[in-house]
């Protein structure tokens, strides 16, 4: 934690030398995606007559929020490992006719992995519907998530929601012994808690960044899902395998006290506007309202649903989140199982392989938003064109990988090599599709995020249950997988090229409706 805290405090200090902030209003109705923006003045002339502060308090909502972020994936992926040990692999049978089309077991080479033997008798349809369970959950509460983030702030829904869930997790290893409902029960309540924190922490952010920040600082906060993917996967994997706190219960007791821990520092230091904030400079507080027409105001406005309905923008957030959620739960809650029932990697080899797509990921999205906001700056690219180039990026890249793996076969460094470019590549979406809700309506923002992500959440049960549907009775078959990454390929690539003809990043007219309901109250300061 402390080294991804380093080097995310390192960025941010840097982040004053910002492109120009220029006239955003008037830029946001530009429709070319490259150069023919205006200008007026670098955001470090903004932000207090080219004086650079050294830590300003949207650095300190950004790091607490990666780190928030970290806490909510640990807990969300660290089944993926733990589910290897708590329902076993199975040793192929060399001797079955079907031997020509899975990957046979191979001691001698440093992929030949061991048996674990299971404490669950959990078929591979049973362990879809477990790793699913908790985006059953999480579709049900996005919208209500974005809604109430609006009413009561960012800070306090998000906090609790990472909270909560982070405490049930704790209660996870009794559930399971229990019986199977139950723990299945526990995943949908964990889904619940957090399905209200990505809508929250979108309205946070569409509070305290200007739009040509975003691409910057999206990358930042967002990189805490893949940190907290890259550390739970290996630890977990570790931990399952070892005796501390009886193997597989300590990875939900772990990292369900990390989160608990974090929300501590959270409630204490983040705060849901600038202008509540106790501790922000006046140069960094004139910065950020300067841009009212792009940022997040504080009033609460009547949704109007006839309008979002009907917003060719919002159709494509919607369609782009179908494509692009489907194709990465179905990597995420899979990769390990993958890896362990067809190239045969165990316990150990399994966490950290699968952690390694991830670390591409993260590392591909920060080198991506540094190169999208240095184009920006030196005018080569609007920012629809960030978006676009970004999202296509990171879709048909990815849908290039999966059909590679196709004719990976027992290749297991290949596959490996394929995998982390296929997952590595829509690192680059933290500068695209994502941040498109807040460029679009930022006053909105919350709910926006609550209606896209809910439908981007219901391929989290979705592609586990396909995933399952395909691989029962064939877990060790490289054809049934074969199809899995078609079924994936084809799904990123619809969707991408739709979102393409259909988005915008355009302030909407129905950003500011005519009925204004209240502003929302000044929260408690500590």
């Amino acid at each position: 934690m402390a080294l991804a805290g380093s080097s995310v405090l390192n960025i941010l200090q840097h982040s004053d030398e910002d492109p120009p902030a220029g006239d955003v209003g008037n830029q946001a109705m530009d429709s070319d995606d490259f150069g023919s923006r205006k200008t007026s003045g670098s955001s470090s002339e903004a932000f207090g007559g080219g004086a650079r502060e050294c830590w300003a308090a949207r650095y300190t909502f950004a790091l607490m929020a990666f780190l928030g972020l970290a806490v909510e994936y640990s807990l969300r992926v660290n089944l993926s490992i733990a589910i290897v040990a708590m329902a076993g692999t199975s040793k192929v049978n060399a001797t079955t006719n079907a031997s020509q089309d899975v990957c046979l077991w191979n001691n001698d080479t440093d992929s030949g992995g061991k048996v674990t033997e299971g404490e669950f008798d959990w078929d591979e349809q049973t362990q879809g519907l477990v790793l699913g369970a908790f985006y059953y959950g999480y579709t049900l509460t996005n919208l209500l998530g974005g809604r109430a983030a609006e009413h009561f702030g960012g800070r306090l829904v998000f906090g609790l929601g990472a909270a909560t869930s982070s405490f049930i997790s704790l209660l996870s290893p009794l559930c399971a012994r229990a019986s199977t409902g139950l723990f299945i029960a526990s995943r949908v309540l964990m889904g619940l808690a957090q399905g209200v924190t990505m809508p929250a922490l979108n309205s946070l952010m569409a509070t305290w960044y200007p739009p040509e920040e975003r691409a910057k600082f999206g990358p930042l906060i967002y990189g805490g899902m893949q940190f907290g993917t890259i550390v739970c996967l290996p630890v977990s994997g570790w931990l399952s395998a070892s005796e501390f706190l009886g193997g597989w219960p300590s990875v939900f007791y772990v990292f369900g006290a990390l989160g608990l821990l974090w929300g501590v520092p959270w409630f204490l230091l983040v705060h849901n506007r600038p202008e509540n904030h106790p501790r922000i400079s006046e140069a960094e507080l004139e910065f950020i309202t300067g841009h009212r027409n792009t940022v997040k105001k504080a009033e609460i406005v009547a949704i109007p649903w006839r309008a979002i309905i009907t917003s060719g923008p919002v159709w494509a957030c919607m369609i782009m989140a179908w494509g692009g959620c489907f194709g990465f739960y179905a990597l995420l809650t899979e990769l390990p199982t993958y890896l362990a029932n067809i190239q045969h990697f165990d316990m150990n080899n399994s966490g950290v392989l699968s952690a390694l797509p991830y670390v591409c990921l993260w590392a591909i999205a920060l080198i991506w938003g540094a190169l999208m906001d240095g184009l920006y700056a030196a005018g080569h690219l609007s920012i629809r064109g960030i978006r676009r180039l970004s999202t296509a990026f990171a879709s048909y890249m990815p849908a290039v990988a999966l059909v590679v793996m196709c004719f990976v076969n027992c290749n297991s460094t290949l596959a490996i090599v394929v995998l982390c470019v296929a997952v590595g590549c829509t690192g680059s979406c933290y500068s695209g599709n994502l941040l498109m809700e807040q460029d679009i309506a930022p006053n909105l923002a919350g709910t926006l995020v609550g209606i896209t992500n809910t439908v981007g959440s219901i391929t989290g049960f979705i592609a586990p249950a396909v995933v399952g549907a395909i691989t029962t009775g064939n877990q060790g078959s490289l054809s049934a997988w074969r199809t899995v990454f078609v079924v994936a390929m084809l799904t990123y690539v619809v969707t991408v090229t739709l979102y393409l003809f259909l988005m915008s990043s355009d302030v909407q007219p129905w950003n500011e409706p005519k009925e204004v309901k209240k502003e929302i109250k000044e929260e408690t300061r500590f």
